[in-house]
């Protein structure tokens, strides 16, 4: 297909990217650690480590995991909040040969079995409030080695009053118990006197398994390589440059990370953007502290803000929020979901910076368009393919639509992952024989390249830009003795996006909403647990017995209209 966007391109923005000029991600880290190393690299809680901190914290802890005996490619799971050491551990891994595998550490017992098991992974790095589910489960697992962190680790003297108020004052850590485990600054510690040998990576090498849900309701891992990462990195940076470079001038990039670390959004748009620029990343353990939130905004001018809609707009919610300097802020990067008009529009009135819409997935490292990052105004859509990327929009027998006419978003490029972990059939499934990824969102691309997302193929749910598959909500409300059968759909909400919507039809008559709740708070993280619960006597079915989901959907809109 011809590149009718590139003529939308702001000026500077090169058409395509080379990210062959670095043999792995490696090698972009060390050359920013060198390059930057007296510039503060992360700060958490007023603390602040330097990309040298950086640099010989996370040497030592390769060196460390690399005397745990385990082999070049190794899986190791990094289950942390935005805290120092996620960054350490992050670049540990990799520098030692491995792959990380991103979990998030709200995940239940259920849900981290599923994602050590699938990956393989032979150690994980987590942080002690979090430890009683590795507890759960680390005996069905292939994990053999475990590093615990602490809130506190790297804050110096305050970490040890941290570290008391979180154990014993807020009670946030859990009895746990994990015979041979190791604290993380002893990691550190005892890394720093061993040998490290530094392995040859390659672009094909895996660097991160990042899990998605799936149409299947089974979580899978996009194998996301080198050089997926070095390219989206080296794209978000050549399409960011305009706004960067622009008045005002900043000695250093701030940029404000409260997306979670292990989202694909913040790993890429915050983490390793700001590395690849010599910038600095806000990080902020709990964005859902909002005042808390806004009291650190005070202390820094902030120049970059990726964000997802539900979190612009808690913001803004804030009285204390408008009170802030937003003279340097240059960009705010909205994705995981769709920005809304009117938080785009307030958002521009309170920081006069407007929100520059993106569009990815896990599968892809994430980024494949955005919003130019220097426009005027709000476009509503999500853009036009950033750098070496191909957008096609096809119908079901895999042909191009007009320009104009609906179909599915198909992506092409540097980005896009090697496949799903050891998932052949599921991998052939969102491939086209020409090589392009099948997103299962519907769009419309316009004459100059733009795109509007107007549907989701999938059935996927979107809440606060995280998937939710109602394939793993169905399993589990289905399970609870008191259900016949079950369907799950997401129904519009002013603040997530959208929210979990159960349809229960009752085997025993007195089971409640809420021990369907309860049920489904034991078993699923908090984002995927049902907020409406509705109960029926049947549910709409296919001649087959298929549950429609889509009839449900469709209702539900009718009655909203």
């Amino acid at each position: 297909m011809e590149r009718i966007w590139l003529k939308q391109y702001p000026p500077g923005v090169p058409a395509d990217i080379d990210p062959s000029q670095y043999a792995s991600l490696v090698d972009l880290l060390e050359e920013s650690f060198t390059k930057f190393a007296d510039r503060k690299a992360f700060i958490c809680m007023d603390k602040s480590i330097s990309y040298r901190d950086l640099d010989q914290m996370s040497l030592a802890l390769a060196a460390y995991l690399q005397g745990r005996g385990l082999q070049r490619g190794a899986r190791v799971a990094i289950m942390m909040p935005n805290v120092l050491q996620y960054p350490v551990a992050t670049a540990a891994v990799l520098r030692a040969g491995y792959a990380v595998v991103n979990v998030n550490p709200l995940y239940t017992p259920r849900e981290l079995e599923h994602q050590l098991k699938d990956s393989g992974a032979e150690a994980i790095i987590v942080l002690e409030n979090f430890a009683h589910t590795v507890e759960q489960v680390i005996a069905k697992t292939a994990v053999k080695h475990v590093i615990v962190g602490s809130m506190g680790d790297l804050l110096g003297f305050k970490g040890v009053i941290v570290n008391l108020v979180v154990r014993r004052v807020k009670k946030m850590v859990p009895a746990w118990s994990l015979p041979g485990a190791v604290a993380f600054n002893d990691a550190v510690s005892a890394g720093r006197s061993l040998a490290f040998n530094k392995p040859k990576l390659s672009p094909g090498d895996v660097a991160f398994l990042q899990y998605t849900g799936g149409t299947t309701g089974v979580s899978k891992g996009a194998t996301l390589l080198h050089r997926n990462i070095v390219a989206n990195v080296l794209q978000n940076d050549a399409w960011l440059q305009p706004a960067l470079s622009a008045p005002p001038h900043v000695d250093q990039l701030m940029i404000v990370c409260a997306l979670p670390l292990y989202h694909i959004f913040a790993l890429t748009a915050c983490y390793l953007l700001a590395v690849r620029a010599g910038g600095c990343n806000l990080l902020i353990p709990n964005p859902r502290d909002i005042p808390g939130f806004v009291k650190e905004l005070a202390k820094y001018q902030v120049n970059s803000f990726p964000a997802v809609n539900t979190l612009y707009n808690g913001l803004m919610h804030h009285p204390d929020f408008k009170k802030l300097d937003f003279s340097k802020l240059k960009i705010s990067n909205g994705g995981g979901m769709a920005v809304q008009r009117p938080v785009a529009e307030q958002w521009k009135a309170v920081t006069g910076c407007f929100i520059a819409e993106g569009y990815g997935l896990s599968e892809t490292s994430p980024t494949l368009t955005c919003n130019p990052a220097n426009a005027a105004e709000f476009s509503g859509s999500i853009g036009i393919p950033v750098p070496s990327t191909y957008i096609s929009i096809r119908d079901d027998d895999g042909n191009e639509v007009p320009l104009g006419q609906p179909g599915e978003i198909c992506a092409k490029g540097p980005q896009v992952m090697s496949g799903y972990w050891n998932r052949p059939e599921e991998t052939a499934k969102v491939m086209t024989a020409d090589g392009y990824f099948r997103t299962g969102d519907i769009g419309v691309m316009d004459e100059t390249g733009y795109t509007k997302i107007v549907d989701r193929k999938k059935d996927m749910i979107l809440v606060s830009g995280f998937n939710v598959y109602p394939n793993e909500v169905e399993e589990v409300i289905a399970s609870q003795s008191g259900v016949l059968e079950c369907a799950v759909i997401g129904i519009p909400d002013s603040k997530s996006g959208e929210a979990v919507k159960a349809f229960v039809v009752k085997k025993d008559p007195n089971l409640t909403a809420e021990d369907v709740v309860k049920f489904c708070q034991e078993q699923l993280t908090g984002y995927k647990v049902p907020k409406h619960i509705e109960f029926r006597t049947d549910l709409p079915k296919t001649n087959v017995g298929k549950i429609l989901r889509r009839q449900l959907r469709d209702e539900k809109k009718a009655e909203a209209a």
